[in-house]
Parts: structure tokens; C-alpha cells; sequence
């Protein structure tokens, strides 16, 4: 395919709009159905890099959730404990613990539902049926993988009234080294980010402590490859190989780290029995109960929810409000958490607010007139961080 038509661009009067290769060669995907949109494929073809290169790095599949052109999260395909199966509605999946790339999109899904919902997916792998069946209970847009199972690719036709948009890339695809773009008509040209994220590239500790186990390294690489597709500026927290926490796109540091705290604790708080346990009407749609859960616990004391009416509509009795004091003795106890930035901290402040949320290992790009300070700060609260000194901005 040399050429795909799209109902126009990123709004409608963006008139018409295509994809096309400069070169003239062959598009590196093909659509297996429905009519992908613009930003459809914005989305798509950041996040397949990112799941490629996160499978590169570490030999095992990935999954990502992806919109508005950054990742509300990204995965590695490791099984689900049962608390985790809750908490990312999925412990009714059958086979789920057979398939570990269903496993990584439950946990990219499930990580932040709320920025997730009417996603774009991407698979490192091609889908199988398990996977497929996960997908299909998600309000989402569209797919992007390597290939589909026979089984897998009749289910997910059925989604969006057979609209769903399947997109199949070719894996073996690498785009030319130098990429263009244009903004107000000029054209801006670079050398393309072929930077690749590795655990040799994890070896400058520059704090007093200095354990490193392999898991973390993972968790970094899994952070790392996340900002490398997030729009900047960002920082990602992540945890047994998932990035529960992104802050994209905003003009401070010290806000970057701040959202993706809120996200992390947010992540740790749906696994609390006190959510688990809330009693929820037995039919309430899944985008509802999801929505219920996050008015719950948004509020200081019990969440908006329970202060309106509106628990009426989605709990058979009224539940036990969450205090924000049980709200703190919980995450207290969180901890081994791994806070990445795309670039340098330029104070100790990011430090403080990452150590809040249960954060005890940093890898950033360093480079800042304090990072002695940052550096200090870490010394202060028993904190690793390592400078990997390659900056990740991505616009």
C-alpha cells in the first residue's frame, strides 16, 4: 500500500489528510480494519515503538496503553497477583495467566483507567485470543500489532460495530536515520532518537548507596523506554515491570513528578481492600464503576461520591468513607518504587515529593548546577539514583 487515505486530520476541517512515504515505497503497516484516524496513528505508531524497544531491551513482550499521542502506561508481561486481578478487572479472565501478553495490557490498561479509556493499543507480539478478549471489554479506538491469531482477530472485528480500527506493522520495518517534519510550513529535520535504553547504560551511581538488583534495572529500562514516547517535559514511576505513574507534558519538573506521584498513589490505593471491597451494584458498567472508584478516592476524606446521591446509583449501601489520614498509613507503607525524568532535576524538590509516594530508586539524565543538592537529598532519605546523562525530550 503506497498511500492510506484518512477522513481528515486532526480535526475535521484538517482537510483532506493521508499517510504516505516520502520515499515511495510501501507503507510498513497495513489495516486489517476499520479507517484509523489521524491521531489514531500518531498514537499507534509511537506506541509500537515503544513496546518493540522495550521487548528488545529486556526479551520479554510489552504492551502499552497510548493517547493523545503518550503512554498512560506501559508493561511488561509479568502474571498478576490476585489483588492486581481486581483491581485491573480482570480477575474473571479466563486463561489470562497462560498468556503473558494479555498480562502486560491488563496491567497497561489497568494502571490509569481514567486516561486510558478509548486508548490505542500496542503489542510487541502478535495478539492471541486472550488478549483479544481483554481488549474487547475496553472502550478503546484501535490496535497495533505484528500480527493476529485467526481467533483473536474475529473478536476484536466485533468491536465498535465492526469498526474497530486493527492495525498490522511490519516488525522488520526501520525508518530511514534522518526524519522531517513540518510546523507553520518549515521544515524541521533530525537524525532520529535511535538511542537505545540498556542496562549497560545503568552504571553511574552517584549516591552513597549503591545496591542495584536486576529487577530495578528492569524497572528503570521499562521508565526509561516509557519517557523516550512520552511528550515532554516527563517522569514515570514504575513497579514490577509497569509504569503506574506518568506525568507528560508539562512546563515544570517539579509538576511532572507531582502528577505521576498522584498516578502512582492512586495505583497503590485501588488495591486497597477498603476499594476492593466497596459494594458495587452487580450490573454497573464498567466505565461507571471505574469512575466511581476514582470520585472516591479524589476527595480528602470519602470522595465526592458519597456527598451527593450519587453512591445511590452504584452501591447497594452506602460505603465506609476513606479517610485521608488511612489514605497516608497506607502508601507509608509503600516502598521500592523507581522514579525516571526525561531530563535533569533541577531541584531537590522532585526528590522529596518521589520519596513521598514510596520512590527509592532514581535514574535521570543529570546535568544540573545542583545536582549536588539532588544528590544530597537523595544521600538524606537512603535513596539510589544513577545519572544516565542521555536527556529524552520528545515533542
Amino acid at each position: 500500500m503506497k498511500e492510506f487515505l484518512l477522513k481528515y486530520g486532526c480535526n475535521p476541517n484538517q482537510n483532506p489528510a493521508r499517510l504516505y512515504m516520502e520515499s515511495g515505497k510501501d507503507l510498513p503497516f497495513c489495516v486489517l480494519n476499520g479507517r484509523p484516524g489521524y491521531i489514531n496513528f500518531l498514537d499507534a505508531l509511537n506506541a509500537w515503538q515503544l513496546v518493540k524497544e522495550l521487548k528488545t531491551a529486556t526479551g520479554q513482550v510489552a504492551a502499552t496503553s497510548f493517547k493523545h499521542v503518550s503512554p498512560t502506561s506501559a508493561s511488561l508481561g509479568r502474571p498478576l497477583g490476585d489483588r492486581l486481578k481486581r483491581a485491573c478487572f480482570v480477575d474473571d479472565v479466563t486463561g489470562l495467566d497462560d498468556s503473558p501478553l494479555a498480562c502486560a495490557y491488563a496491567r497497561a490498561r489497568g494502571t490509569d483507567r481514567m486516561s486510558s479509556f478509548g486508548d490505542f493499543i500496542a503489542l510487541s507480539d502478535p495478539c492471541d485470543k486472550v488478549t483479544a478478549e481483554v481488549i474487547a471489554r475496553e472502550v478503546s479506538d484501535g490496535v497495533i500489532a505484528p500480527g493476529y491469531e485467526a481467533e483473536a482477530l474475529e473478536i476484536l472485528r466485533q468491536k465498535k460495530k465492526g469498526a474497530y480500527a486493527i492495525v498490522e506493522i511490519d516488525p522488520d520495518y526501520t525508518p530511514e536515520l534522518t526524519e522531517k517534519k513540518q510546523v507553520f510550513g518549515v521544515t524541521f529535520e533530525q537524525r532520529r532518537n535511535d538511542l537505545m535504553v540498556t542496562k549497560e547504560s545503568l552504571t553511574n551511581v552517584v549516591t552513597k548507596r549503591k545496591d542495584l538488583p536486576e529487577e530495578i534495572k528492569e524497572d528503570m529500562i521499562v521508565a526509561l523506554v516509557t519517557l523516550k514516547y512520552t511528550q515532554s517535559n516527563s517522569v514515570c514511576f514504575a513497579f514490577d515491570g509497569q509504569a503506574i505513574g506518568v506525568g507528560a507534558g508539562q512546563q515544570s519538573r517539579i509538576h511532572c513528578t507531582r502528577l505521576a506521584a498522584q498516578k502512582a498513589d492512586l495505583w497503590n490505593l485501588r488495591q486497597s481492600e477498603k476499594v476492593l471491597n466497596l459494594p458495587f451494584l452487580p450490573d454497573l458498567a464498567r466505565p461507571e464503576y471505574n469512575n466511581v472508584i476514582d470520585l472516591y478516592l479524589s476527595d480528602t476524606d470519602s470522595g465526592d461520591v458519597l456527598d451527593d446521591g450519587r453512591w445511590q446509583r452504584c452501591f447497594t449501601e452506602r460505603p465506609e468513607p476513606f479517610l485521608r489520614e488511612e489514605k497516608d498509613a497506607y502508601l507509608s507503607k509503600k516502598s521500592g518504587l523507581t522514579c525516571a525524568s526525561d531530563a535533569f532535576f533541577p531541584f531537590a524538590d522532585n526528590v522529596y515529593r518521589a520519596n513521598k509516594s514510596g520512590v527509592e530508586y532514581i535514574c535521570q539524565p543529570g546535568g544540573s548546577i545542583r545536582d549536588g543538592e539532588v544528590i544530597a537529598a537523595c544521600d538524606d532519605l537512603g535513596i539510589l539514583m544513577l545519572m544516565t546523562g542521555q536527556r529524552l525530550f520528545h515533542h
